[in-house]
């Protein structure tokens, strides 16, 4: 972005949990040619090499792991200002692929920092975790009792398998264990502090490096938060209702836009058509709203017309896919990182109502639901227990997010800026999408002269969509 209720209600309450100092000190990190990746048609343009740590940092002289670690270097190192960390988020991506590749980062961003991506536990070259194909699953909308225990069953066995295959990683790959990690990388690069960047579920890495390591950081982007105070209640509700205020946008713009496919039609009446003629087939319906939920992304207000449209006229979506291994480290980190235990039938019930209630154009989140779902498998408390963020050693941060953003609602990054007010500052982009930094020249300029200058916003700001 997921224990009793009185559990969760003082697991939110309270602090960031402590870091105790291992004694652990990483080696120096050795630099070589980054090799390339068959996938990605940009050849890397930067060096790589790994750091070690320790699998469980509670225990710092037991058995260890290797991350991969890649670096651009700054190209104007008479005036470097340092580190800049990234996490593109997913959780999936693989932070040191797109570290080196070639335009990810402005040429001035480039000049002035040493531009670092580690691939977290369980991503692209740091112990991958990949479940397997377990077969198709029962439906993730239960409609009684028998149906809810044959999908508990179902995920439970999913979720063991999995583990078993991916152990000892699958175990420690929480974000908690992750910011550790990042400080590790800090120490192997021999700097005193760090700036970073994270997007979407990387605003969580940052956020947590900050409780634990505020005085490292330098500066720091969130763009499109993560709130790691949300109980399952709001992180469904949210989200249901952050996609529906997306759907929204769309149909506002369909009827201005002559090209849209569903231009000078009832939106919501087609929309709703499309619902019921992929019914009869849920998988079928399952990859529409993906597909949806995935155009309102960046937005892509053309293709979401079109599939809404095809899906109408019968014609089936394609399948929208979260890019690397999502589907299977979701269930080590975002299961870990959020209560989304769901122990009964009647809780479902309570719950799944509260997200048709807030969202009943898209009729909840695809994304915040199947994350509960595949949550439901999970055994225990969360290793990395949701809390309400404490960072008075950290600098000043700068939060983006766009005000009708489908995945990370807008309502989490205000409760984010409310949490820890005297030390963020928010700019909201004033349109759609996932993601604000490349939105227009407003958003780029504002973290470029934070970045660069720290000269972050005296006071909240808006960019016009």
């Amino acid at each position: 972005m997921l224990g009793t209720v009185l559990a969760s209600v003082l697991l939110l309450t309270g602090a960031a949990p402590a870091v105790a100092e291992t004694g652990w000190t990483p080696a120096p990190i050795v630099w070589t040619a980054c090799p390339d990746d068959p996938d990605n048609p940009a050849p890397p343009d930067g060096e790589c090499g790994t750091v070690r740590v320790p699998l469980d940092w509670n225990s710092p002289n037991g058995p260890t792991i290797t991350l991969a670690v890649a670096r651009h270097r700054a190209t104007d190192s008479a005036h470097r200002l340092g580190v800049l960390l990234a996490d593109f988020g997913g959780p999936g991506s693989s932070n040191a692929e797109l570290a080196v590749t070639p335009g990810v980062f402005s040429p001035e961003m480039q000049a002035r920092f040493d531009v670092v991506g580690f691939d977290v536990r369980g991503t692209g070259r740091s112990a991958f975790i990949e479940c397997g194909d377990t077969g198709r699953p029962p439906g993730d909308e239960p409609v009684g009792p028998v149906e809810f225990a044959a999908l508990r069953k179902y995920r439970e066995q999913a979720v063991s398998t999995c583990r078993a295959r991916n152990l000892p990683v699958f175990d420690h790959a929480d974000t908690g264990a992750n910011a550790q990690d990042m400080d590790a990388v800090r120490r192997a690069l021999g700097e005193a502090r760090i700036s970073f960047f994270g997007i979407s579920y990387g605003t969580l890495l940052g956020q947590q490096y900050a409780e634990q390591h505020g005085d490292r950081v330098r500066a720091m982007v969130l763009d499109s938060s993560i709130d790691h105070s949300a109980g399952i209640e709001r992180f469904l509700g949210d989200r249901a209702a952050a996609a529906d205020d997306a759907f929204r946008q769309f149909a506002a713009w369909c009827d201005r836009t002559t090209t849209c496919a569903l231009h000078g039609q009832d939106v919501y009446a087609v929309w709703q058509k499309a619902l019921a003629v992929t019914a009869a087939t849920p998988p079928a319906q399952s990859e529409l709203r993906d597909r949806v939920l995935k155009d309102m992304y960046r937005p892509v207000w053309d293709d979401l017309g079109q599939a809404i449209a095809d899906a109408a006229a019968g014609r089936p979506p394609m399948t929208a896919q979260f890019s690397y291994n999502y589907d299977s480290i979701r269930l080590a980190v975002v299961c870990q990182d959020f209560d989304l235990r769901i122990r009964s039938f009647a809780q479902y019930s309570v719950l799944h109502a509260g997200e048709l209630r807030r969202g009943p154009v898209m009729r909840g989140s695809t994304l915040g639901h199947g994350e509960a779902m595949a949550c439901l498998g999970v055994q225990g408390p969360p290793a990395n227990p949701p809390h309400r963020l404490s960072i008075p050693r950290a600098p000043r941060i700068l939060l983006l997010n766009s005000r009708h953003d489908p995945a990370t609602p807008y309502a989490w990054a205000l409760a984010i800026h409310r949490q820890a007010p005297a030390n963020t500052t928010l700019l909201t982009y004033e349109g759609s999408g996932h993601g604000v930094f490349e939105k227009n020249a407003c958003t780029r300029s504002a973290v470029d002269r934070y970045l660069l200058a720290l000269a972050a916003p005296e006071h909240d700001v808006s960019c016009p969509a």
